[in-house]
């Protein structure tokens, strides 16, 4: 349980801030920090169990047919994720304390960020493959909304959709690797799959999984080519950026590859796909980054760079190279929130990021410039810094490559020459912002920051250094835990140390450091060089991109959409037509088996009447009520059938619906002018649509003939069978409805419930054209509500509201149930509202049908929840048989209350719908009356 409620508490928590949006900053910030403290504190309890090999695990069955469980565990690698994302968030909600503006809502903002934060703990601790896909999506989702949180702006608005669409387009790519590795391994348990690696590595479909999965991380931790979108999600507050890209988001990617490591990797195109790709990416963003004026832009890109860098580490496939980029990501964390927060501060105290006007801040501004040049020092991989033990260990294993022959010489020497750029990017970050002369017209007078705003940078930089000196002491047991996670093996030997000596990986750090230098000191040559080159902006490439696909969808549109109907359903009809195509040029093979029911004259009659309804309704359709009329006797001919065929319920439920329907239409027809426009109705307009409602009607007619003379092999046996002992009723509709298909019927009455408020809101609203007589120019009646009208429907109310109880109560033993029971009553209450006004029925009745629905579906999801008391599923059953001296032997089943919120919301959605509609008809009515 430990590990689910480090998981829940930072979501419980997206309510403090908005709970406590009233109060003042300080409050907020620490109600916002309050329940991820305490998750924080969880996961530092588990921290000997982790580092002693054990595994905490939490799983919950969900739809275990489907794989589909809710599972959760804590290896060492989650555990190191899970600290980055604690332990760094804190701070960030305390550094965003001083860095909002008082017009910026904090709030929202900090809902926002806890959103962030659990979307993230649910990928790095989720266990079944489903469960960390949607966790994966969330966090694009949770980052589209932290990017664009300055919605003024338009470059927020750009990067958060840019950031969201490549972050999407990989997550629906990494979702078909993840099917196609459970269609491989035959489970969705990650723990099981990271174990059948060989058996994935020998599949036919492992390039499939293998580039989709890379195209799902690729995109999401901007590798190369996908690099772009990363620098434009800057837009964000600098708290967002920090967390970003230090524990979150970005990382996600990294942390995808390096937990199906043993699963996917050790493979020539592993090799090949993740090294180089890392490679690119490293080199492209060091180079980059040298070249930006904009503070944030130039950590940014330097982010790109190092997380090309992790990449290539794992892609090497060397068990120490793991090692390696698990160490790195610590690192990286560290010392990026902490420059990222530096500049923040730089831009809160000075007004701007143009690192050409921020020069000479050391005078003003010399205990954050300390702390930012000791942070970016370990960004260049300064010895006695933590940077420097990652980057030692990277130059150490890309010594030992030999995957790509002669040609494996390069590897090292581009690590050294990406070493020589970051070293480069971090003087110029150095020099240029607190050195090199004076500010040049500042907004302000840059100034050192609140004293707590500093407190998180302080807490970082003093990471770095107590890493770098003491790496063993700080990081040994959490490096060894989340490598050996990764490499699901026994660790390699390796030394966390300050020095190891004169050797190869030191001689290149050398030479990257000289190499730095020796770029900064030339670097008037190097901007002479890439000014050649026209610059493009990609935020700028991607929205041309969207406009272009905008204005081809609007060529289709309009070449599609005319305004008219019948184009609609000739090319529905035709596109329908050329899927079944070919299964219907086989048409012998639709003679099946099973032998036919005789026609007597019931069925014959009630077809033919059927049939000419049908016709009533297309001849006189201008003549809209007796064509409501014809079509009211189809439905009703339905429910016939339906009672024919033994289906009483469906016959009460059709019955029901069929009689809300008709006075859905009735009100809407009085909206509608008295007069039908003028349909062309030419011979030739007459054979084309006859023609293809006639071709159309034989492909429906055929295959309804091929579905009803074969045998069916029908799960019905199974539900009826088990419709008593499982469900405790005898009526098997009613027990699928409420037990073996539950959470079905839950999610059918949210949607009816969720259209319901759309009508309203549409309705609440809507201005329509209200005809002041009838289609022969008769005056609407004044005596609007008839006196026989009112005196029948009152004495109808009883009767109909008893039969209501009585079908409701029937229904889990006898033909009934909730569904059909609240469309009884809603039509019995509809009919009150039409023999006396909305305005009588208000004053005797004040429901709010709104309130209606949201009780009944908190009743129906309360009841399924009832069931976890008692270690059963949702919305399982619980019956029992009861004896009174009186009453006798009766049943009671916790099913009844499920029904009770069905047909609660039945009522309300549908009073909803028509009494407001109704009243609308009433307002218009009495306007026309007063004019």
């Amino acid at each position: 349980m430990t590990v689910l409620w480090i998981l829940l508490l930072p979501m419980l928590g997206i309510l403090l801030p908005l709970l406590a949006g009233r109060s003042g900053r300080t409050t907020i910030a620490w109600s916002t920090a309050l329940l991820p403290a305490v998750a924080l504190g969880l996961l530092l309890q588990a921290a000997p169990q982790v580092f002693s090999g054990e595994v905490p695990v939490y799983t919950a069955q969900w739809v275990p047919l489907l794989g589909l469980n809710i599972s959760l565990h804590l290896d060492g690698l989650a555990f190191l994720f899970s600290l980055l994302i604690l332990g760094i968030g804190l701070l960030i909600i305390l550094y965003a304390r001083y860095y909002l503006s008082a017009q910026d809502n904090m709030a929202v903002f900090y809902a926002y960020l806890l959103f962030f934060m659990s979307a993230m703990l649910g990928v790095v601790l989720s266990s079944n493959l489903l469960q960390l896909w949607l966790f994966w999506e969330l966090t694009s989702i949770s980052s589209f909304l932290l990017i664009s949180f300055w919605s003024h702006k338009s470059e927020a608005r750009k990067g958060a959709r840019m950031a969201l669409v490549v972050t999407g387009a990989g997550g629906l790519a990494l979702l078909g690797a993840l099917l196609l590795i459970a269609q491989v391994t035959g489970t969705y348990e990650l723990r099981e799959v990271l174990g059948m690696g060989d058996v994935l590595r020998a599949s036919d479909y492992y390039p499939a999984i293998l580039t989709l999965f890379l195209l799902g991380a690729f995109t999401k931790s901007a590798q190369f080519p996908f690099q772009f979108w990363l620098p434009h999600a800057m837009a964000a507050p600098t708290p967002v950026s920090a967390y970003l890209h230090s524990a979150t988001m970005v990382k996600a990617g990294v942390f995808l590859l390096a937990r199906f490591h043993p699963a996917l990797s050790g493979t020539e195109a592993w090799f090949v796909a993740v090294s180089l790709t890392g490679m690119a990416t490293m080199l492209l963003g060091a180079y980059t980054a040298l070249f930006k004026h904009d503070l944030k832009g130039l950590l940014a890109y330097s982010t790109v760079s190092h997380l090309g860098l992790i990449t290539l580490l794992l892609g090497l496939g060397s068990p120490l190279a793991a090692v390696a980029a698990v160490f790195h990501i610590i690192n990286h964390a560290v010392f990026k929130a902490s420059l990222f927060m530096a500049a923040g501060i730089i831009d809160h105290e000075s007004g701007t990021r143009d690192m050409r006007k921020l020069n000479g801040l050391w005078k003003y501004m010399p205990y954050t410039a300390t702390l930012a040049m000791t942070a970016a020092a370990s960004m260049a991989g300064v010895p006695l810094l933590n940077g420097f033990l990652s980057k030692e260990m990277l130059f150490a294993e890309t010594l030992h490559q030999e995957t790509l022959g002669a040609l494996s010489w390069w590897i090292p020497l581009l690590a050294t020459a990406g070493g020589a750029l970051a070293v480069a990017y971090s003087l110029r970050f150095m020099h240029d912002v607190f050195f090199n002369g004076e500010p040049i017209d500042l907004p302000k007078t840059p100034h050192e920051p609140p004293r707590y705003m500093r407190v998180p940078v302080e807490v970082l930089v003093v990471l770095c250094l107590l890493v770098g000196i003491f790496p063993q002491f700080m990081v040994g047991d959490i490096l060894a835990a989340a490598s050996s996670a990764v490499l699901q093996t026994e660790l390699p030997y390796y030394s966390l140390a300050i020095w190891h000596g004169f050797n190869l990986p030191l001689l290149m750090s050398g030479l990257a450091v000289a190499g730095g230098l020796a770029l900064y000191a030339n670097r008037r040559h190097l901007f002479y060089f890439q000014s050649q080159f026209v610059e493009r902006d990609a935020k700028l490439v991607f929205e041309g991109a969207v406009q272009r696909v905008q204005g081809w969808a609007g060529v289709l549109n309009n070449a599609l959409d005319n305004g008219s109907l019948q184009r609609y359903m000739l090319l529905l009809i035709l596109l329908a037509l050329a899927v079944s195509a070919a299964p219907l040029f086989h048409l012998m093979d639709t003679v099946g088996t099973h032998p036919q029911l005789p026609v007597n004259w019931v069925v014959g009659f009630c077809a033919a009447l059927m049939i000419a309804a049908t016709f009533v309704t297309l001849w006189w359709s201008h003549r809209r009520l007796v064509a409501l009329i014809a079509l009211s006797v189809v439905g009703l001919i339905v429910s016939i059938a339906f009672a024919y065929f033994s289906a009483p319920d469906l016959a009460l439920t059709q019955l029901s619906v069929e009689v809300v329907t008709i006075l859905l239409f009735l009100l809407a027809l009085f909206f509608l002018p008295q007069k039908s426009p003028v349909i062309d109705s030419s011979f030739t307009v007459i054979v084309r649509d006859f023609s293809i409602a006639a071709l159309f009607g034989s492909v429906i007619g055929t295959i309804c003939y091929a579905l009803l003379i074969r045998p069916l092999d029908s799960i019905s046996g199974y539900f009826l069978d088990n419709s008593k002992t499982g469900g405790g009723g005898t009526n098997v509709v009613n027990v699928i409805l409420v037990d073996f298909r539950g959470f079905d019927t839950l999610g059918e009455i949210t949607v009816l419930g969720i259209a319901a408020l759309g009508i309203f809101k549409l309705l609440s609203r809507m201005r329509v054209y209200m005809p002041h007589s009838d289609s022969k120019g008769r005056k609407w009646a004044k005596d609007r509500h008839p006196l026989l009208l009112a005196l029948v429907s009152q004495s109808l109310l009883p009767l109909a509201l008893l039969v209501s109880a009585f079908i409701f109560l029937r229904g889990h033993n006898m033909p009934g149930g909730g569904f059909i029971a609240g469309l009884i009553t809603a039509i019995a209450l509809i009919q009150q509202y039409v023999a006396h006004g909305v305005v009588w029925m208000k004053e005797r009745m004040p429901i709010n049908y709104q309130g209606l629905i949201g009780s009944g579906l908190l009743i129906a999801t309360l009841s399924g929840l009832g069931s976890w008391l008692f270690g059963r599923n949702f919305l399982t059953t619980w019956f029992d048989y009861f004896h009174l001296p009186v009453v006798g032997e009766f049943e009671l089943a916790s099913a009844m209350v499920f029904d009770f919120g069905v047909y609660l919301t039945v009522i309300g959605a549908t009073l909803l719908i028509l009494a407001n509609l109704g009243k609308l008809t009433t307002t218009e009515r009495l306007r026309a009356g007063d004019e």
